[in-house]
């Protein structure tokens, strides 16, 4: 049997074991001897990832030929428009690729959201709103480049969600043992 993880990435950690250019990283979580992350995220994003020792569960959790939904909720700067949500789920051009359609809603801010640090720019003048986005493709820092192609940059981003594991309760450098079977 294998072992998979789901941990809440906090910001700032790399998602490899080995720090580097001064940021932190896995090593410092005490996971079991022989897990791997199951995918990326980067270190300015928070949230769901997913550790395990079986390989093939790592292939295909990276194969873009299966598609597995993963949900992120992004804080944007500015009060995000139904207009800019509808472009978003139709597939918006980023850095001369068109991205798959998507599931996108506005959303509230989530209850018991726990703080970033350091936390995210406040400006007086500027207002902020979120937008929860169901993703099936992976590109790199593909959700900060959508928003920000429709006018909404991203200040904070939090994955909630891969495939029907979901963060729930699990708090930032809290991890625990799930079965594969969920994947």
């Amino acid at each position: 049997m294998s072992t998979v993880i789901l941990f809440n990435k906090p910001f700032g950690v790399l998602s490899q074991f080995t720090p580097e250019a001064g940021h932190r990283a896995l090593n410092e979580f005490d996971f079991p001897v022989g897990v791997y992350a199951a995918g990326r995220l980067d270190h300015d994003s928070e949230g769901a990832l997913l550790l395990t020792d079986n390989g093939p569960l790592i292939k295909k959790l990276l194969d873009p030929k299966f598609g597995h939904p993963r949900t992120y909720l992004a804080q944007v700067e500015g009060e995000i428009t139904e207009e800019a949500v509808k472009k978003l789920a139709a597939g918006v051009e980023i850095k001369g690729y068109r991205t798959k359609p998507c599931k996108a809603e506005i959303a509230s801010e989530p209850e018991g959201l726990w703080p970033r640090n350091p936390p995210v720019r406040f400006r007086a003048n500027i207002p902020t709103s979120w937008v929860r986005l169901t993703l099936t493709e992976g590109k790199n820092r593909q959700v900060r480049h959508m928003t920000a192609a429709v006018g909404f940059p991203t200040l904070r981003l939090i994955r909630t969600k891969i495939g029907n594991i979901s963060l729930n309760d699990l708090q930032p450098g809290q991890w625990r043992i799930i079965t594969d079977k969920v994947v």
